[in-house]
This record gives C-alpha cells, sequence and structure tokens, in this order.
C-alpha cells in the first residue's frame, strides 16, 4: 500500500481536498473558512497530507507550540480506512514535527472510539486526563492523550 502514496504539507491550493475529506469523517466537521484560516493564516499550524494518485485519501492537521504538538484533526477518507493509514500518517507527521522542534505531542479523543484510542496507545500516547461533555451529537466525553517528552526517543520510519 505505502508505495502508491505520498506525504507532503498541505498547501491553500488543497483546501477543497481536504474539506471533502473533512466532510466524510466528522459529524461536526470544522468549517471550510476555518481551514482556509487555518492553511493560509495560522502560524501555528501544520498541516499534511496523504496522496494516492494525485488525490488527498487522508490528512493530519496541529498546532506547533514552541515544543509541543497539539494535534488537532485525523481524518481518512472511507474508501481508504481499515488499511493501516492512519498509523502510517501519524509516525510521518511525528517526524515532520520533531525535525521542526516537536518534543511531545497531545490530542482528545471521543472516550467512545475505541479504534482511535488503540492506534493511539500503540503509538505510545497515554491518558492524562477527560473532559466531560467536550462532545455533543452524539454526547461523549474527550480523553485528553499525551505523548513523549524527554523520555520519548525519535520516531523512526
Amino acid at each position: 500500500m505505502t508505495d502508491e502514496l505520498r506525504f507532503r504539507p498541505l498547501q491553500a491550493a488543497d483546501l477543497d481536498a481536504l474539506y471533502a475529506v473533512e466532510l466524510a469523517s466528522f459529524s461536526h466537521p470544522w468549517s471550510r473558512e476555518a481551514y482556509a484560516h487555518e492553511l493560509t493564516e495560522n502560524a501555528l499550524a501544520r498541516y499534511f497530507g496523504c496522496f494516492a494518485g494525485g488525490a488527498l485519501v487522508a490528512f493530519a492537521g496541529c498546532w506547533l507550540i514552541v515544543d509541543e504538538a497539539h494535534i488537532t484533526n485525523v481524518a481518512v477518507a472511507p474508501a481508504w480506512r481499515r488499511r493501516g493509514l492512519g498509523e502510517w500518517m501519524l509516525r510521518r507527521l511525528f517526524v515532520s514535527l520533531q525535525a521542526a522542534g516537536a518534543a511531545s505531542f497531545t490530542l482528545e479523543v471521543r472516550a467512545a472510539n475505541q479504534p482511535a484510542i488503540r492506534l493511539y496507545q500503540k503509538l505510545g500516547f497515554r491518558c492524562c486526563g477527560r473532559r466531560r461533555g467536550y462532545y455533543d451529537d452524539p454526547p461523549d466525553d474527550a480523553l485528553i492523550l499525551w505523548r513523549g517528552g524527554t523520555q520519548q526517543q525519535q520516531e523512526e520510519e
């Protein structure tokens, strides 16, 4: 699978493709305007895409704040799910962000999203807290996960 995939930073020209994956992935998607801001105006934002045959099939975004990367979004197009693409993307994201100075990573995940939680645990994330009522439609808590810091070794491809 990975021979046909290309990982690269996203640009403003990728907005329509990014938003199509977003709409197919979340019950409450971010707005197109929010992503336009992330890609063009937010100096902290870093977004990366996975392309197959020139089409965006997955993306991940974060805010790099000094040496902490707050992962804001990870989405895989429905036709590309359950192939290990989320893990593949995140491993490349870690390498890219560590090269940019990130020493630790954090994110929120729905408490009921067991497949995502298992993936994040496999990648070294640990639960460090809970945000009650964070999500709606359907209502759910968010688990706060952290990975890294001084004890985390550099991610290898």
